[in-house]
């Protein structure tokens, strides 16, 4: 199969047909009536039954042959670097192996990898605004990556978030990576950031590289950042009552990744649905770091916590997808007209106890899966990485 890795065309049509399950990605409806979908320019346009959709003039039918169809997966907690090379691992192309994974966009956490990353204030913002233009200007495999998160230091001052706002930072890196790790100076540095746009991260939990530090509840609460970073620890948690304490004591979002530690990552998830707010817990992996690469993150945490946590299979997809692109302000992670059309085709794996991709991830397997469409454009066929899964999507042609 040739796959893309060109832009859509403003006039591409593009139609999936025979969707055997399709997830919204929205956690009050995790399940749409439709078994079509027509995008056109890399966007939604159409969704419902077959006989009810205009099919002419496709320049693509990608026919699911049964398979699942889930918005594309978002990993909202990376630290990319140079394009798709990691220093952290020395690896090259993870990014396209986490497409692999039906990631189709990531989230910077800070470029805090970067060898000799500076600090100074002047070094720090020019680093945040280069890598906001370079993954603005390069999509490695097709992959979206939002990148330019500058690790704050106590030397800020408004102005400096104000221009970063102005050359186009959106994001700030997890506070308490630099030299910010107090309450009073981080809500004051946040309330900068927040005024001109940008939106904050916090580390949670023990120090993960040299330079950082334990950022426990207190300051946590105090920063009050649109994101508690890796509440299940970025690799080593905080105590449970710490954990219950930012649950319930800020409305922010509740973001658990694959790099912490899984029993909180379990007790986040129980006290999120104790408390009816399911919709403010997110997924990242903290990858690339000292945990590795994980191109699987996202669909392990999915199957995880599906499994464990008692939580439905089309529930957990939704943390993964709608929950983030609502909280992360993006165009992705939903399938509903108007948004972008980025795709993954799942199903079960082969040899799964499970009848369906629902009931095999409710028993903790992996989805198999066939094939990931970004912008409206296949990027990769079947994943080098997850199982095989049951059943296969095809280009109509191919």
């Amino acid at each position: 199969m040739e796959l893309a890795s060109e832009a859509t065309a403003p006039d591409h049509k593009l139609v999936i047909r025979n969707i055997g399950l399709l997830l919204s990605g929205k956690i009050e409806e995790p399940l749409l009536d439709a078994d079509t979908i027509v995008a056109i320019g890399g966007r939604i346009a159409a969704i419902g039954k077959s006989k009810d959709i205009d099919q002419d003039g496709a320049h693509l039918v990608i026919d699911a042959k049964g398979a699942a169809l889930t918005p594309g997966l978002i990993d909202s907690h990376v630290h990319p670097a140079a394009g798709d090379w990691t220093p952290r691992q020395n690896q090259l192309n993870w990014i396209d192996s986490t497409l692999n994974g039906g990631v189709t966009t990531m989230i910077s956490a800070g470029e805090m990898h970067m060898p000799g990353r500076p600090r100074d204030v002047v070094g720090l913002k020019a680093l945040a605004i280069s890598s906001q233009r370079i993954f603005s200007n390069f999509r490695p495999s097709g992959v979206k990556i939002h990148a330019g998160a500058p690790v704050i230091e106590p030397e800020m001052v408004e102005e400096d978030f104000k221009e970063l706002a102005a050359a186009g930072v959106k994001l700030l890196g997890e506070v308490g990576l630099g030299g910010v790790k107090d309450g009073p100076t981080a809500r004051r540095m946040v309330s900068w950031a927040r005024k001109y746009g940008i939106q904050s991260t916090i580390h949670t939990g023990g120090p993960s590289i040299p330079g950082s530090g334990l950022i426990a509840s207190e300051v946590v609460l105090e920063a009050d950042t649109d994101v508690v970073g890796h509440l299940n620890g970025g690799p080593t948690a905080l105590p449970d009552r710490e954990i219950r304490c930012i649950c319930e004591g800020c409305k922010r979002g509740l973001e658990i990744v694959h790099n912490g530690n899984s029993r909180a990552a379990l007790v986040t998830l129980r006290m999120a649905h104790e408390m009816n707010q399911l919709h403010r817990v997110i997924l990242g992996t903290d990858s690339p770091a000292g945990s590795g690469v994980q191109p699987l993150g996202i669909v392990r945490m999915i199957s995880m916590l599906s499994s464990m946590g008692d939580l439905a299979a089309e529930t957990a997809f939704c943390l993964a997808t709608g929950n983030t692109a609502r909280m992360r302000n993006l165009d992705a992670g939903i399938i509903e007209v108007g948004r972008a059309a980025d795709f993954a085709f799942m199903d079960k794996p082969q040899g799964s106890a499970g009848k369906n991709l629902l009931e095999a991830v409710q028993l903790g397997d992996l989805p198999g899966i066939g094939m990931v469409v970004i912008d409206g454009l296949p990027r990769v066929g079947r994943s080098r990485n997850t199982p095989p899964a049951e059943r296969i999507p095809e280009i109509a042609g191919s």
